[in-house]
């Protein structure tokens, strides 16, 4: 199997403390369905910057999960709940390179 990053994309964060638990029950009920597919479940990002671009990344956070394909992988991430928030994700095959 091979490993894949999946980088989110934009998504608002909940403001109050009921939307917050509801979104990371979200995040823990996607996560479990996926099971031994997730390899590091990742973190959202804070600041960031580009080097040599405009300033920003755009991206909000990551997670690496194991597939059998690339079209797999991205049938997980159809489901992900940064995408109920205008968010997208953006699925990358992994080189084992080192």
């Amino acid at each position: 199997m091979a490993k894949y990053v999946f980088a989110y994309k934009g998504g608002g964060m909940a403001e109050t403390e009921e939307e917050q638990k509801a979104a990371m029950e979200a995040w823990g009920a996607w996560f479990g369905g996926l099971g031994s597919a997730v390899v590091d479940a990742g973190n959202p990002f804070a600041g960031s910057t580009s080097v040599g671009g405009n300033g920003t990344s755009g991206l909000t956070g990551y997670s690496i999960l194991s597939a059998d394909s690339l079209d797999a992988a991205s049938k997980h991430a159809e489901s992900c709940p940064v995408l109920t928030n205008g968010g997208s994700v953006e699925v990358y095959e992994v080189l084992e390179l080192m």
